[in-house]
């Protein structure tokens, strides 16, 4: 037992207390003494900065223990200075110095500082430039004076790359490879230029990766040379030598049967007759693993080992332990505090009696994270008392989902807008006064803006019945000027959809909706169809559609497609004083190009008419189809692509075709580029896809994903060509969000 702690200081008074002493102590008098507390109170008291050098010791007492504190206390900073600067200003170095006179002396802050000044000199392309600090004594007691030294060695500017003895790989594979790169247009963003000793070194790795993932095993980068250019430039020389390209001569199998070995060869990536890499080697191991732990080997190892065979061939051997089969016995969840346990297991791919499948562990560890419910989720199996059989254990950490957020929003089309939003996605109706748990998703919106203003309430339960059956309500209101200059649109309503799985990648979606429409405001420069469209209408709807998805990604697609067929009807036996119906189909391709390229092509066409005894009317205004703006053709105002009244005013059409060919680049992390061209028109007529009205633009673009999920887009799109209705001269387009 800690009967008394005593504090003691050694030298000249510190700037810390006793009593701060022992408010950083994490053990106290009264408690037993424990050697754990007592270094957690070491760390507390250095990372005061206040002192140099402590020690706690203990002395028997009769009826405990005495601790005894010596303290030193750090020296204060009396004065700082900076030598050998001659090509950066003091004052920008000083920035960079977080030691500031009258402070304790910290060896670590003066360690930190030392690396910001070296960053600030490789910033400016002092590559070689080396920071020393020295702390000296002065007359006053317990105070020190602060220098640091600097080397700032020359200027120099990568102007050039080159290499000696790569007669294997070309030059431009290795430069892509490497970390130092060439001075260029965009060196003010990506910092290309720039010389380091770390950056040589990273250099020297990749080479010899690289060569590697060729088959050159013994490859490496010998010399690293740099010659002066003039303009204060440098070329960097890399000197290369290759050796010999191994190729694979056999594969070869240990300690399983005839037939599992067949059947492994045919899995493998890296066969007989391919050049021999690590990176091959490893995808072999991974498909090996994929095989017997999706057949629930749980427990079977693989040894690799590579065996010389002449001066360019080599053996491959696998040296297998299969194990025995393990079976799911329980499934234990565990750390979902809020979330209910139904809500966890219907997510699982694996149910207990069934085979312990690897690949379905995965996959039920990404539904899970794919929630957004939890910020940990770890699924292993645990040995049991049963023989071949393991429990499946799933640790969760719960996090928060819901939010509240306020704030201020800017498009192109609908200008500045402000909004409150509530929202929690697992939210529990039934469950008062915490409705929380059970995975369904609460959406509160209100807006109010220049241009519009909007209130919506949804509430979407994603296994209706207990089934994979998403089934949603919302109920809104909105009241829209951004759609015309010479007139104003308001509806209001409901709407219960539904979306179900066909297969992994195939889902059915339908929809009915009722609203009442109004258009309003209708100026007077508006031509007569506009005028004739002013009043209000009600709408009963039904649609339907089928999607067929297998992109990568929702927010940055790289592989895959997506393709959605649309069908709604309005009218008839639905009631309602609006009769047409209408047919989409949207479909988009992503290839990933090398350097992470990505190429997008994606194309749309739609129809709208009228149908039954209202046939010869046109279809409704707020029907009609329209292109132009940031989702489409984008070097034109929204809107502004299709039929236009005699006063200029859009009035849309009853067909639609478009389509967009774009190419996007990485430029930093979370900050793409694009090159686009879109093309596209809109045709008075239905089923009237002819090309008389076509309109096609170019332009570039930028993307920033400096928000997880809701992108930033940057876009400029200049016209080549223009239909009768419109003369663009380009337009600069601006959105928040992605399109799904």
């Amino acid at each position: 037992m800690v009967q008394r702690i005593d504090v003691r200081f050694v030298g000249s008074p510190p700037r810390i207390s006793k009593e701060r002493v022992l408010a950083n102590l994490s053990i106290k008098e009264g408690l037993p003494y424990n050697w754990q507390l007592v270094k957690q109170g070491i760390h507390s008291l250095y990372a005061t900065g206040l002192i140099s050098d402590v020690r706690i010791f203990a002395e028997p007492l009769l009826d405990g223990v005495k601790i005894v504190v010596l303290i030193r206390g750090a020296p204060s900073i009396a004065a700082v200075h900076v030598r050998g600067t001659n090509q950066v200003p003091l004052t920008r170095i000083s920035k960079e110095i977080s030691s500031k006179v009258g402070q304790a002396l910290s060896e670590e802050r003066l360690a930190e500082d030392r690396q910001k000044i070296i960053r600030l000199y490789e910033s400016k392309n002092f590559g070689q430039v080396r920071v020393s600090s020295s702390v000296r004594p002065i007359s006053k007691k317990n105070h020190v004076r602060v220098v640091f030294n600097i080397a700032e060695g020359p200027r120099m500017v990568v102007g050039r790359i080159s290499f000696v003895g790569n007669s294997s790989l070309p030059s431009r594979a290795l430069r892509t490879a490497l970390k130092t790169k060439s001075r260029n247009l965009l060196s003010f963003i990506n910092r290309s230029g720039r010389l380091t000793l770390e950056q040589l070194d990273e250099d020297k790795r990749k080479i010899h990766l690289l060569y590697q993932n060729h088959g050159f095993a013994d490859a490496k980068c010998t010399n690293i040379q740099v010659r002066l250019l003039p303009q204060q430039k440098v070329e960097v020389i890399y000197k290369i030598r290759e050796g010999k390209q191994y190729r694979i001569r056999a594969v070869r199998f240990d300690g399983i049967s005839p037939g599992r070995s067949q059947k492994l060869l045919g899995l493998l990536k890296m066969r007989e007759g391919a050049f021999y890499t690590p990176k091959g080697l490893h995808a072999n191991l991974k498909a090996i693993d994929n095989f017997y732990g999706k057949r629930g080997f749980l427990d079977h190892s693989t040894d690799s080992h590579i065996v010389p065979v002449g001066t360019s061939q080599v053996d491959l051997l696998f040296s297998i332990d299969e194990g025995k089969r393990s079976y799911v016995n329980l499934i234990k969840i565990q750390g979902n505090t809020h979330t209910k346990d139904f809500v966890v297991r219907r997510e699982l791919a694996l149910k207990p009696g069934e085979i312990f499948d690897k690949q379905r562990i995965g996959v039920s560890q990404a539904r899970l994270q794919n929630l957004n419910y939890f910020s940990r989720v770890d699924l292993f199996p645990q040995t049991t008392l049963v023989p071949n059989r393991k429990d499946l254990h799933v640790l969760l950490e719960e996090k928060n989902t819901g939010n509240f957020n306020v704030g201020i929003g800017y498009s192109s089309i609908d200008s500045l807008v402000g909004f409150a939003e509530l929202q929690q996605t697992n939210f529990d109706l039934f469950s008062w006064p915490t409705f929380y748990g059970a995975g369904q998703r609460l959406r509160i919106r209100m807006q109010y803006g220049l241009e519009r203003k909007d209130f919506i309430v949804s509430l979407t339960e994603p296994w209706f019945l207990g089934r994979k059956l998403l089934v949603g309500m919302e109920s809104y209101y909105h009241d829209v000027d951004y759609l015309s200059t010479v007139y104003d649109q308001m509806y209001f309503g409901g709407a219960v959809h539904f979306r179900f799985p066909i297969t992994s990648f195939v889902s059915m979606r339908g929809e009915y909706r009722g609203e009442e429409i109004h258009i309003h405001g209708v100026a007077k420069n508006a031509g007569a169809y506009i005028q004739n469209s002013k009043g209000r209408y009600t709408r009963s709807s039904l649609s339907a559609g089928v999607d067929h998805d297998t992109r990568d990604s929702l927010f940055l697609p790289r592989r895959g497609a997506i393709i959605r067929y649309t069908g709604s009807l309005s009218g008839g036996i639905l009631g309602g004083s609006i009769r047409d119906y209408g047919l989409s189909l949207d479909a988009a391709r992503y290839v990933l190009l090398p350097r992470d390229f990505i190429f997008m092509a994606k194309a749309k066409i739609a129809v709208t008419t009228s149908w039954g005894r209202v046939r010869r009317r046109s279809v409704p205004i707020f029907d009609r189809l329209y292109l132009g703006g940031s989702s489409d053709l984008r070097g034109f105002d929204f809107r502004d692509v299709g039929p236009k009244d005699r006063f200029g005013n859009p009035i849309g059409g009853s067909s639609l075709f478009c389509g967009t060919l774009e190419v996007t680049f990485p430029i930093l992390p979370k900050i793409r580029g694009a090159c686009f061209t879109d093309w596209g028109g809109v045709n008075m007529d239905s089923y009237d896809f002819s090309s008389k009205n076509m309109n096609g633009d170019v332009g570039v673009g930028v993307q920033l994903d400096f928000l997880v999920g809701t992108p930033v887009r940057f876009d400029f799109g200049y016209p080549i060509r223009c239909d009768r209705y419109n003369r663009s001269k380009g337009k600069f387009q601006f959105n928040i969000g992605c399109q799904f």
